[in-house]
């Protein structure tokens, strides 16, 4: 079988040291995690950054920039910087879009509005459209969020209006309180739905990281794991670190006999270049 990816989501850009204690805010605290986990196993880090002020997410490309240039002189990883902002708050779209200016391999395409957090995280279709435009112009692929089988759909859409060019990657999102579940029965329902040519990566949030993981490994997918997504290496045991997030994956993935993609080979299977 093709040899599996392993993304680390370092940070995001809403749980607060009082729920994460551990969980990196600055730019040196991220970069240092992205190194941790890059020597880990992973080959793609996804990057959000934080406003050292208030420790929640923002887009201020000085921060991304600090961030992007300390990872791309110490290691050889593949770079997904985040365009959502703080979903639910619903950042103007150039302040979103601010990322794809430092030409990262990846830049993620939430593909469409879905309720987190007590609010809407909006991605309507002039949000899309230009996203999909910037993206394209700056030879940055879209890593194609997938909460739901509507936002699947989309993707397909915009891919047959020539929006978005096929090889596609998606990253299926399950286990969010407003998204579909995650579950085996959920995620081979939006399965059936993938292009032959399609990559693929799957999230489980929270305690379905472990399950959501197993069903990519077994059907020839690739990982994400990270703080971003669960803060806990197993029930009660908090992580301390993205690293041992992505060695637990690791030592699973060994065990099943998979190999493990380098970053040289994850831009390969990607299609991209360094």
């Amino acid at each position: 079988m093709e040899k599996v990816i392993i993304t680390a989501a370092i940070t995001g850009s809403r749980i607060m040291r009082d729920a994460a204690p551990y969980i990196p805010i600055t730019p040196e605290e991220i970069i240092a995690s992205a190194i941790e986990a890059w020597r880990a196993g992973a080959a793609i880090v996804h990057i959000h950054v934080r406003d050292p002020e208030t420790g929640l997410g923002c887009q201020d490309p000085n921060l991304f920039r600090r961030v992007v240039e300390a990872l791309r002189s110490q290691t050889d990883l593949l770079l997904s910087l985040t365009t959502s902002g703080i979903p639910g708050r619903n950042l103007p779209v150039q302040e979103r879009l601010g990322p794809v200016a430092l030409k990262p391999e990846l830049a993620s395409f939430d593909a469409g509005s879905i309720n987190l957090g007590g609010g809407v995280f909006i991605n309507d279709p002039a949000f899309l459209d230009e996203a999909a435009r910037t993206m394209k112009q700056a030879g940055v692929k879209p890593e194609i969020e997938i909460f739901d089988l509507g936002m699947l759909i989309t993707a397909l859409r915009m891919r047959d209006e020539g929006k978005l060019d096929d090889p596609l990657h998606f990253q299926f999102v399950l286990g969010t309180p407003w998204g579909a579940p995650a579950t085996p029965k959920s995620f081979l329902h939006l399965y059936e739905h993938l292009p032959s040519d399609a990559t693929w990566s799957t999230i489980g949030v929270g305690r379905g990281y472990l399950p959501m993981a197993m069903m990519a490994l077994m059907m020839g997918g690739h990982i994400r794991v990270g703080m971003e997504d669960n803060i806990y290496l197993d029930r009660g045991v908090m992580a301390k670190t993205n690293a041992e997030l992505v060695e637990r994956v690791v030592r699973i993935i060994q065990a099943y006999g998979r190999p493990i993609a380098t970053p040289a080979e994850a831009r390969h299977i990607l299609g991209l270049k360094r």
